[in-house]
């Protein structure tokens, strides 16, 4: 059944230092096996990735040391961390192409960006971390920017196949490193949503095994669901809870592995407490009082979901040859071609909803009737000036205290990413006493800024 968890990334969170990210997770036991984060980042992904597991071991750390009243000694500390690395759950989404392509939060080269990617999936294979997701190859935010579905699923499968090809360049064994990834895709309201993860997973699955020759874990394709943000409109915004109950079920009908669901009130407003409870309720709702969600596959057999699967899957495949005559993805990305062909699909989509022939109840057909009767929208939630001047403070005071000790492993991360050597390593030190500013500032100097191509 699909988890219900939280997300860092469009919670409002301001990271800066390790300091914030351990204030963040306070509290928390961040290995628990009922415990996953999932961090909807991309640009800063490896500096906060190294934030986040330096924040599980120091927690780690601290409760040993509270029940045995002492410090870990060396080789117990060091234990500690490698089981640390061993149990700690969750994803950090990192996917540069993705963003490229649909999303903009680039900091460094697209060539550098990868090469971060496979240094920090290098550092899992090395420390045996199974549980954490490196990478979550995601189609929602092409969707999101205006692909159709049929064009997220195939964009979100040819970006994981050239993970797949740049960390096996690396001398990575797929076996290795095939299971730490997985998938992030939308659900909207068009029919071949409800296929989305069945051709997602033959299409995979197939590649991994006659490909690659990748083992039976390899080839199971994981993968997230979030109802469709671009689905949710200001107007009639009650509405958008129909429409995110019928994305959730037919993610759990399609047997996602995780589901988060929208709150209505997120096409205009950061979700307040009671919006968030709402799209709570519907997960919970599915998951304990409808029936037919209680068989894995509800639909197997149907006629409109194999014959749409197999429809689905052909007009993958067709893109998959369109992406080949351009080089592949990275070839395709030079001349623009996947942004350009999201840009149309949104113009196409945008068209058809402002002269009615998509009909979207609430916003194009069956409007109210009188528009000035519709409940105000809600107050919009911002970060008042003062959490504004407190992340600021923060951010001095971590400088002041580590200004002795910065320059020198700044330098340390530079020299190691000239040599080749494996940045995330060295990420995992720089963290305790550099902040993602400095950290990003410096790396810019030897892995290069990012530049969209045009």
């Amino acid at each position: 059944r699909p988890d219900i968890f939280g997300k860092i990334g469009n919670a409002g969170v301001s990271i800066a230092t390790l300091d914030d990210m351990q204030a963040l997770f306070e509290g928390f036991d961040l290995c628990a096996p009922t415990t996953s984060v999932s961090m909807t980042i991309n640009g800063p992904a490896p500096a906060m990735l190294a934030m986040f597991l330096n924040t599980a071991i120091d927690a780690a750390l601290a409760r040993f040391a509270h029940r045995h009243g002492r410090a870990a000694e060396a080789a117990e500390a060091q234990a500690i961390r490698a089981q640390v690395l061993h149990v700690v759950r969750g994803t950090v989404q990192a996917d540069i192409l993705k963003e490229d392509q649909g999303q903009n939060t680039c900091l460094f080269s697209i060539e550098f960006a990868l090469r971060l990617m496979a240094d920090m999936q290098a550092y899992f294979v090395e420390h045996a971390v199974r549980n954490f997701y490196s990478v979550s190859i995601s189609g929602y935010h092409i969707a999101e920017a205006g692909a159709n579905p049929v064009t997220q699923l195939a964009f979100t499968l040819a970006n994981g196949f050239t993970y797949v090809e740049a960390y096996r360049a690396r001398g990575m064994d797929i076996d290795d490193f095939a299971p730490n990834l997985s998938f992030f895709f939308s659900n909207g309201m068009d029919p071949e949503y409800a296929v989305l993860g069945r051709v997602a997973r033959r299409i995979w699955a197939i590649a991994l095994r006659d490909h690659y020759g990748g083992g039976e874990r390899s080839q199971k394709l994981k993968y997230h669901i979030q109802t469709s943000g671009r689905s949710l409109h200001a107007q009639e915004m009650a509405f958008n809870d129909i429409r995110t109950t019928l994305q959730a079920l037919i993610a759990i009908y399609d047997h996602c592995n995780s589901l988060h669901t929208n709150a209505f009130d997120e096409a205009v407003t950061t979700p307040t407490e009671a919006s968030v409870r709402r799209a709570l309720a519907i997960q919970l709702i599915i998951h304990r009082e409808w029936g037919l969600a209680r068989c894995e596959n509800p639909n197997q057999g149907a006629f409109i979901i194999e014959t749409l699967t197999d429809l689905v899957e052909e007009a993958v495949l067709c893109e998959f040859e369109r992406l080949s005559e351009r080089g592949g993805v990275l070839g395709a990305m030079e001349t623009g071609y996947q942004r350009s062909r999201i840009q149309e699909e949104s113009m196409k989509y945008e068209t058809r909803k402002h002269d009615g022939s998509l009909p979207i109840v609430g916003v194009n057909t069956f409007t109210h009737a009188d528009a000035g009767a519709s409940p105000p929208p809600p107050l919009l939630a911002r970060s008042t000036e003062a959490e504004k001047q407190s992340q600021l403070e923060r951010l001095r005071a971590f400088h002041a205290r580590h200004v002795a000790a910065a320059p020198a492993m700044l330098e340390r991360l530079k020299q190691t990413a000239i040599a080749g050597g494996n940045v995330f390593a060295v990420l995992m030190d720089a963290v305790r006493c550099c902040s993602l500013g400095q950290i990003t500032t410096a790396l810019f100097e030897v892995g290069g800024q990012y530049r969209r191509n045009l």
